[in-house]
């Protein structure tokens, strides 16, 4: 039964360290999730669809307001020349040709707003380019937190197992010697075969995680990543003052950002929308060729007349309430921002205590503990049920300390993607 236990964890570490042989061309990442992040950003897909639609959208910025191009027409009168020859389309053969260029020309400011609703829009796209990338690098450094959290909990878990090791063979020893029962080495190896099974749900989830962070970075699904050495160091608690932060946020946040930029442009569209109830109007100008030279010239003018007042009052309502509609939809933004902050900073703080307390006061504790227990077994004085449970307690603790680590780099991320860039 010991060989299979052996041998079952030597197969899991193999699982785990055999997607390492990689092509030497493939650059490996995810020591640290700097890496994933620069990968991701030059080539997620998601965020360059939007930083495509936003370049588009500056594009059409630059062209909005402009006239409409003119427009030329040509109109040939008596082409029969009173059916004294048969129809022609020759100018110089007609009894006359009028030649008509014509401008439309908006009303006075219409160009202008349309000129400012197309920037705003523009911005409102780069508002969701950047709030796309807060959101992908926000899931890649809270599924790298994930990841570093099951590479270390695999890591103790093989320490837990070697111990587990030793612990048998102490009560082997002590049953040999006739000084325990034959149920201590038999409880330590069902111990180690737990540890075994557990191993390989460590692994399955350490592959579920890689999966996640290809998919973001846009990797194949069981491409190689490196060991995750190290998380980021977090803020300091002066850093993240909730007073201090809400205003950084109010002023970067993507989300905020896309929300002003369609406010404003609901303004401005239902400034535009008041312009209609003024006329467009056309210029043109048109010289008569009669024979083979011009010896007339004429000059237009043309206006539409905005009569239809109940359609124009409708598109004007819909404008008002399109307003009214962005401004609250920021306000619901800000409103779900104040809140999320709050819960983040919250869990952080609580994750940053948690810590504090596992490493300053639980682990030693634990520590020393399992040291009595460990003692007190060899000596006789405690039994081996408590020895093991000595052993769960330290394992626990160090399992914890882990987890709020991670935790508190998932809260972090959280905090870092409502303020739009890193701490």
């Amino acid at each position: 039964m010991q060989f299979d236990i052996r041998t079952c964890a030597i197969a899991v570490v193999f699982a785990i360290c055999m997607p390492r042989f990689v092509s030497a061309n493939e650059p490996i990442v995810g020591s640290d999730v700097e890496s994933l992040l620069n990968y991701a950003k030059a080539n997620n897909p998601e965020y360059a669809s939007m930083r495509h639609e936003a370049a588009a959208a500056k594009e059409r910025a630059s062209a909005a307001g402009a006239l409409p191009d003119p427009k030329l027409r040509v109109e040939l009168q008596d082409i029969t020349m009173g059916g004294q020859q048969n129809p022609t389309l020759s100018p110089s053969r007609a009894g006359s040709t009028r030649y008509t260029l014509m401008q439309d020309v908006p009303w006075f400011g219409k160009r202008g707003l349309q000129r400012e609703i197309a920037t705003l829009d523009a911005d409102g796209a780069t508002g969701r380019s950047m709030g796309t990338w807060a959101d992908i690098s926000s899931r890649i450094k809270s599924a790298y937190a994930q990841f570093y959290y099951i590479h270390q909990n695999q890591r103790l878990t093989m320490e837990i197992l070697d111990l587990m090791g030793r612990l048998e063979k102490v009560a082997q020893a002590r049953y040999a010697g006739g000084l325990a029962a034959q149920s201590d080495a038999i409880r330590a190896q069902v111990e180690k075969t737990n540890i075994a099974n557990e191993l390989v749900v460590l692994e399955s989830e350490s592959r579920t995680t890689q999966a996640r962070l290809n998919a973001l970075m846009a990797r194949p699904a069981n491409e190689t990543l490196a060991e995750p050495e190290r998380l980021r160091t977090l803020p300091s608690p002066a850093r993240l003052d909730s007073a201090a932060l809400l205003d950084r946020i109010r002023g970067r946040n993507p989300q905020l950002f896309a929300d002003e930029a369609k406010l404003l442009a609901a303004e401005k569209s239902r400034d535009l929308t008041h312009k209609d109830r003024y006329p467009d109007v056309t210029f043109g100008i048109a010289p008569v060729q009669s024979k083979n030279s011009v010896k007339e010239w004429e000059v237009m003018f043309e206006l539409n007349i905005p009569l239809q007042q109940s359609t124009r009052r409708s598109r004007e309502r819909e404008a008002d309430a399109m307003l009214s509609a962005a401004r609250s939809r920021k306000d619901a933004t800000s409103n779900q921002i104040q809140a999320e902050l709050a819960e983040s900073l919250s869990a952080l703080d609580a994750a940053r205590r948690i810590e504090m307390s596992i490493a300053n006061s639980l682990l030693p504790q634990a520590e020393l503990t399992y040291r009595a227990a460990l003692a007190g077994y060899e000596n006789g004085k405690v039994d081996f049920a408590t020895l093991l449970d000595a052993q769960r307690q330290i394992r626990q603790a160090k399992q914890n300390r882990i987890k709020v680590q991670a935790d508190a780099q998932v809260r972090l991320a959280d905090i870092e993607r409502l303020l739009g860039e890193d701490l």
